[in-house]
């Protein structure tokens, strides 16, 4: 069938389309395509509402931007000169933002202040890594209940070992499930109870861990779940390795036990933790051996003792048993002397036949 439309018509019909079309396009571009906008847009950063995200890289950013907007689920923020984070850093005119990933790494951050990430409740993901962090306050971390990966991997200085210690020991993190600490120089796990958390794996490779405390390794086999990951650590070798020496032969927790190599001593170095024999790490033989030569020790003493006594107790005896000697040992000399005299004087000799 063929319908004919009247020139009239046929303009009406064409300019509803191209308003449909021209309406479609701007959707399409305010949704999908990164937009700059001076008003819901920090400068230098882009941001795209239709997936949510906000990334400010190389900026000169000396602080969090304030005009955050509201709808920012993903924020990255890098490379800027970001020192201290300080109080409800996140907060915008008082309310809370629905950001659930936030990534701000490699801004030189030194010092994390009381509540500095309060107003995102929300937060699942906080990436720290390679900052420069020299304090930490206890209180960094609260207000963040749904937390869930949190990375401070290369960013903690020796002098915030303890502060983070602090820190991560708070019930605001119970929710935690990924916690990446590597390159950190730290010498313990500085989490004083596993238990406190919902913690599924805990990666402190590259660190300066020589010995895992019993304690640790008591929690962590009572904490089944967690899957540790703790290579390139200077494991010291002796008895004091044995429960957690125990715990690697027994348990599949660490997930990169095979590479896990002794630093001390030196006849160990390079020697895979999981390869030694018990005896190696048996405190009992070590302290049996130490045992062992002190009373050895000891009885050499005793025997020395009881011989000084002996020879002071029979002075007299000895004393007369020299002066015989010493007698015997002239008379014979006096002899080998006379007979001496006889060989040399050939008068002598014949006297004697």
């Amino acid at each position: 069938m063929w319908i004919f439309y009247s020139s009239d018509d046929s303009k009406c019909i064409f300019s509803i389309w191209n308003q449909w079309c021209l309406y479609y396009a701007a959707v399409m571009c305010l949704l999908f395509s990164p937009v700059r906008m001076d008003d819901a847009c920090p400068s230098s950063c882009i941001c795209t509402r239709g997936l949510r995200t906000v990334t400010c890289r190389d900026g000169d950013y000396t602080e969090v931007p304030r005009d955050m907007p509201k709808w920012t689920s993903t924020l990255t923020l890098t490379g800027s000169n970001i020192s201290t984070l300080q109080r409800d850093a996140f907060m915008t005119n008082g309310t809370e933002l629905e950001m659930t990933t936030l990534s701000l790494s490699y801004n030189g951050i030194q010092a994390i202040e009381p509540y500095a990430f309060l107003g995102l409740s929300r937060l699942h993901s906080l990436d720290l890594s390679h900052n420069q962090l020299e304090f930490i306050s206890s209180r960094a971390f609260h207000g963040l209940p749904d937390l869930r990966s949190l990375n401070l991997n290369y960013s903690v200085s020796p002098a915030a070992t303890a502060q983070l210690s602090d820190a991560l020991n708070t019930q605001s993190l119970r929710n935690l499930h990924r916690l990446e600490l590597a390159g950190n120089k730290l010498t313990s796990i500085p989490l004083e109870r596993l238990d406190v958390f919902n913690l599924h794996e805990l990666v402190l490779i590259n660190n300066s861990i020589e010995i895992i405390g019993e304690e640790n390794v008591t929690s962590l086999y009572q904490q089944r779940r967690i899957r540790v990951y703790l290579s390139l650590n200077p494991f010291r070798c002796s008895c004091e390795l044995e429960a957690f020496y125990y715990w690697l032969k027994n348990s599949s927790q660490c997930l990169d036990a095979g590479r896990l190599l002794c630093s001390e001593p030196e006849a160990k170095r390079g020697i895979p933790v999981e390869k030694l024999r018990g005896e190696e790490v048996d405190c009992m033989n070590e302290n049996l051996e130490a045992v062992s030569y002190v009373f050895l020790g000891i009885v050499l003493a005793l025997i020395g003792v009881v011989f000084l006594m002996v020879l002071y107790l029979n002075r007299g005896g000895i004393k007369r048993w020299l002066n015989n000697i010493r007698e015997a040992c002239r008379d014979q000399m006096e002899v080998y002397h006379y007979r001496y005299e006889q060989d040399s004087d050939p008068r002598l000799a014949n006297v004697a036949v």
